[in-house]
């Protein structure tokens, strides 16, 4: 293509542009991988590539920094496949289209890959560059992190001899995020059974919320539409004889609710209505900062099945009154940073059976796990089970990092300021990384990218240029 081959620095452009010329969405990764061990064959490169398509490659210290400890590269193979309405390109088979925008790079009509083809090629370029002193580099290139990290899961670290690691993964130049958290989804079940039961039917919505990610947004103070609903239920059957039909509410896991549904049949109807108006100007009251359209509402319906006996009413009102949701901790180390929480994203009800699934998050190990025996311990308390999938460490916050200490002193040095240390309540490879390799020092870096995972997605050519020059001088001065 050489669209970037005027582009400075020349390696890290000449590299992403092939790159971008080879399909590498999520799940599609074999072509990218091949490419890079064609690479590291081509150099003479120590290299591993496993069975999933996850690389490493090695270059030996340059002379001078032989005894200097090894410094790990990574970032992630994939990119997010998305098109604009009337794209015709196939991201399975064709490769992307890139133009210059002044100082953006962007790709026609499909998202672009910078998160984090911009890692790939930086890294590609210190391995092949025969004028950049440095350690030994160990570049780590995973799979599929953008639908679940994957490859950071599945990799064989036993190759790498570093315990420091720069991650090029991040989206905004000057923030060093060096702490993320770890997680797991949990769904609680709870069975049921049902039997006939005379009164009238009501459907209830509790909607209008704003919702959000229960990573970034955890801490806006958003009501969870979930946890919202068990309190309506709650208060109307302090004021009536009432059974549940089913509560449905919530899409993902991880995004807080804006909508949740339920049915109920109920003795008194009038009773109910009223307490049903009453909690709906009481939730709007306590949350029309966060949540302005809240509405609750109810609406006459006719009843498709028998509703819950009155024993498993009682342990579903139970359960959704009493099940934790939301911020836990905050970080004693990062003041602002969620450290631990968890998210009812989603409630589903079936003949037998109701099912809430959670996003349960934390940077400590130790407060996710008390989380998952709080909900087991509440779960069996009602007859109900927990399921635990899709495990992943947290990185906790580390009060001292050498690697972390340099990196600053090399940005204060280029910059003239110091740089925002940051860390983000949502999952990161870093986190696999730690966990399996303790004593890890990890920071996590990027040039600036506009709307990843859009086709609107750019990347700042002069951003690159800084990052690229920041990182090559952290090389030279580790020794």
């Amino acid at each position: 293509m050489n669209v970037l081959a005027q582009l400075e620095p020349q390696s890290v452009f000449h590299f992403f542009e092939q790159m971008c010329a080879i399909p590498h969405g999520s799940g599609n990764t074999k072509a990218v991988s091949d490419w890079c061990a064609a690479f590291a064959r081509e150099r003479g490169l120590e290299y591993h590539q496993d069975a999933d398509n996850n690389i490493i490659i090695i270059k030996e210290a340059t002379p001078g920094y032989e005894q200097a400890e090894p410094i790990i590269l990574q970032g992630h193979l994939d990119m997010v496949c998305e098109k604009e309405p009337g794209c015709t390109k196939d991201m399975e088979k064709e490769g992307l289209e890139l133009e210059v925008d002044g100082d953006l790079i962007r790709a026609k009509g499909t998202t672009l890959g910078g998160d984090d083809g911009i890692a790939v090629a930086m890294a590609l370029a210190i391995l092949d560059a025969d004028d950049i002193v440095h350690p030994r580099v160990e570049a780590v290139f995973t799979i599929d992190e953008e639908i679940g990290l994957l490859g950071a899961n599945s990799l064989d670290v036993s190759p790498l001899k570093g315990r420091k690691m720069i991650n090029i993964d991040s989206e905004v130049e000057g923030i060093f995020t060096v702490s993320c958290a770890g997680g797991n989804t949990t769904t609680c079940s709870l069975p049921l059974h049902r039997t006939a039961f005379s009164g009238c039917a009501l459907h209830i919505t509790v909607g209008g919320l704003t919702g959000g990610h229960s990573g970034a947004e955890i801490d806006k103070g958003r009501a969870n539409a979930n946890m919202l609903m068990g309190r309506v239920l709650q208060a109307a059957a302090m004021r009536t004889d009432l059974r549940i039909l089913s509560v449905n509410g919530g899409l993902k896991n991880n995004a807080i609710p804006v909508e949740s549904n339920a049915s109920i049949v109920v003795s008194d109807e009038t009773a109910a209505r009223n307490v049903i108006a009453e909690m709906d100007q009481a939730l709007k009251a306590e949350y029309h900062i966060t949540d302005p359209t809240l509405f609750v509402r109810a609406e006459a319906e006719e009843a498709a099945q028998n509703p819950l006996d009155a024993a498993s009413t009682d342990r579903v009102l139970c359960m959704l009154i009493c099940l934790p949701n939301g911020i836990q901790a905050m970080s004693a180390d990062i003041p602002g940073l969620v450290q631990t929480s968890l998210n009812l994203g989603i409630l589903t009800t079936t003949d037998e059976e109701l099912c809430a699934v959670f996003s349960l998050r934390s940077s400590l190990d130790s407060q996710k796990e008390m989380l998952k025996r709080r909900l087991t311990c509440l779960m069996m308390q009602l007859g109900g089970q927990v399921a635990f999938e899709g495990e992943y460490t947290g990185w906790q916050y580390q009060e001292h990092s050498p690697l972390r200490e340099l990196m600053v002193e090399v940005f204060q040095d280029q910059y003239g300021k110091p740089p925002k240390i940051e860390a983000i309540h949502a999952g990161l490879e870093c986190g696999l990384f730690a966990g399996k390799m303790p004593g890890l020092d990890c920071v996590s870096i990027g040039p600036d990218l506009m709307e990843i995972h859009t086709p609107r997605e750019r990347m700042s050519i002069s951003s690159v240029q800084r990052v690229w020059k920041f990182l090559v001088e952290v090389l030279k001065r580790s020794k």
